[in-house]
């Protein structure tokens, strides 16, 4: 299947980046709900997934869907980490897209519902730079999130408001994002991968504290988040990702 731009190519096209670790059990499912929830809206839309070097069935999964799918994959010998699965579906996804279309990035273990996905893309259409959903709007739920967990979002959003203090910005860490992608093809050709020198699950707020001073136009929508519908166990080391946030935002907050 060709990913060219050709004369007769559509704009507005979408890209959803898939980070994807040990995913085989819930990735077809996701694949399948991507595809529904796309073809209502007639809109051309591309899949990327980056295997992160998953040692389950994740990729053959993943090469099943290329003749269902308009689908990209990527592959990591070698588990990465996020930071570097995410650089890669993007860089690749933002060099094969056209400046008009829009860049969504999602978690491949379905707490992350594809549904709403043309929600995002129509805020980016109305005029938005990047869309967030968040889990701090009216609206919103959360499920089967451990109640620790949750008092650290809540307390972090808290806390990333008073530093970092961002109109139309309440969720600064979910992964569920939709780019327009001229604003990340215009940081890549000015500044390389330096967006995404965070290795670990703190490298989403780091690329929106380094988007944030391109001052782009943020939104929001409400979402559901279901990690009551996750398969298999976290893969985020808690004590971790809270120690590695906090040296961020040090770094981000007094040296830029």
């Amino acid at each position: 299947m060709s990913l060219g731009r050709g004369a007769d190519a559509v704009p507005g096209e979408i890209w959803v980046v898939l980070p994807a670790y040990n995913e085989e059990a819930g990735l077809g499912d996701l694949l399948d709900e991507i595809k529904g929830a796309m073809l209502p809206t007639g809109l051309r839309y591309h899949v990327v997934v980056v295997d992160d070097g998953s040692r389950d069935g994740t990729l053959g999964v993943a090469r099943d869907y290329e003749q269902r799918l308009p689908l990209v994959i990527v592959q990591h010998e070698q588990n990465q980490g996020l930071g570097a699965t995410l650089r890669d579906g993007l860089v690749r996804a933002a060099s094969l897209a056209a400046r008009e279309d829009v860049l969504i990035t999602m978690d491949a273990d379905q707490s992350h519902t594809p549904q709403l996905i043309p929600r995002m893309v129509q805020a980016v259409h109305e005029g938005h730079d990047v869309v967030i959903a968040s889990r701090f709007r009216e609206g919103s739920q959360v499920r089967g999130v451990p109640l620790l967990r949750r008092f650290l979002s809540r307390g972090g959003s808290l806390l990333l408001r008073l530093l970092f203090p961002t109109p139309e910005v309440r969720d600064f860490t979910c992964g569920y994002r939709a780019y327009r992608a001229a604003l990340l093809q215009e940081v890549l050709r000015s500044e390389g991968t330096r967006l995404f020198e965070q290795s670990g699950f703190p490298c989403t707020l780091d690329i929106l504290l380094q988007l944030r001073r391109r001052r782009p136009i943020f939104g929001e929508v409400p979402f559901v988040l279901r990690y009551d519908l996750k398969r298999g166990p976290s893969k985020m080391n808690v004590a971790q990702t809270v120690r590695g946030t906090l040296m961020l935002l040090l770094r981000r907050r007094f040296f830029g």
